[in-house]
């Protein structure tokens, strides 16, 4: 991989990371796209490291909320009378709905890394997700708002996250869907599914580091890749929570379709291999 391949990973990565597309999904596209090896495990190990970029976005985006949440958590963990809060309950939810992707992750993360790192997977996801994004904004009654998020929804979630294990999915997509799908507003939903990405790339990130750093892609390589997906991740996520304040998440299915179409004819006329 040299430096140029490594910034375009960088940008995929930051641009999709929180939007409904699927970010492995356009990761496994560009990979193959770059002439790497999507079944290369060190092109996987790079692309879950440089996935910290985007959640170092996050962390900076929401740094307010975090550190009030984790204040609230870490005081109701220490004296029972502040345990009143709702800071303190979302600390929680954010724990818990968190553990679901990190047991089904570990689990299966020879299946995530393997067989599914296959563009067939990729293009069918694409297409078959757009269905659930736009029953979710048809079914939904988004009545409810924030503060009345409770321990069920956060669970719902973060159970629903763990199918976008499947490349082609979209992490996001998987967990606001979900969201809406218990009665959240959008942007609630949005928000709740930043959180919850936050342990759960930051703990992908760091298993696969060190197969990262003992691999033939450079530190510097996967440094700038970082530092890129940290940029255009700030600006995307800013943009969304903006965006979802005012449209459905259905815009974002014509281009799900369209490309999960694109990718399957290439794939069906043999342009282009699934692996």
């Amino acid at each position: 991989m040299d430096f140029l391949q490594a910034l375009v990973l960088g940008v995929v990565e930051g641009l999709t990371e929180f939007l409904p597309v699927s970010s492995t999904g356009h990761l496994t596209i560009a990979e193959k796209l770059l002439g790497l090896s999507i079944g290369d495990t060190t092109v996987t190990a790079f692309t879950a490291v440089i996935q910290m970029g985007a959640i170092a976005a996050v962390i900076v985006y929401f740094r307010r909320d975090i550190w009030r949440i984790a204040g609230a958590w870490f005081s109701g963990v220490a004296r029972p009378e502040a345990r009143g809060t709702f800071d303190y309950r979302m600390g929680w939810y954010i724990i818990v709905g968190s553990i679901p992707v990190a047991v089904v992750g570990l689990l299966g993360r020879h299946l995530v890394t393997g067989p599914l790192r296959n563009l067939w997977w990729v293009g069918g996801a694409l297409i078959a997700w757009s269905i659930v994004l736009v029953a979710a904004e048809r079914i939904g009654r988004q009545d409810r708002h924030e503060h009345d998020v409770t321990m069920r929804d956060a669970l719902i979630m973060g159970v629903v996250q763990c199918i976008s294990l499947i490349p082609g999915v979209s992490r996001s997509g998987a967990t606001i869907s979900a969201g809406l799908f218990t009665g959240l507003d959008r942007v609630t939903a949005t928000r709740m599914s930043f959180f919850l990405s936050i342990p759960a790339l930051l703990a992908a990130g760091l298993f696969e580091l060190p197969s990262a750093l003992g691999g033939d892609i450079s530190l510097a390589k996967t440094l700038v890749a970082t530092a890129v997906s940290f940029v255009v991740a700030y600006a995307a996520v800013a943009w969304l929570l903006r965006f979802v304040a005012h449209h459905p998440i259905t815009w974002f299915v014509l281009y799900r379709v369209v490309l999960g179409v694109i990718v399957l004819a290439l794939l069906t006329t043999g342009a282009v291999g699934a692996t």
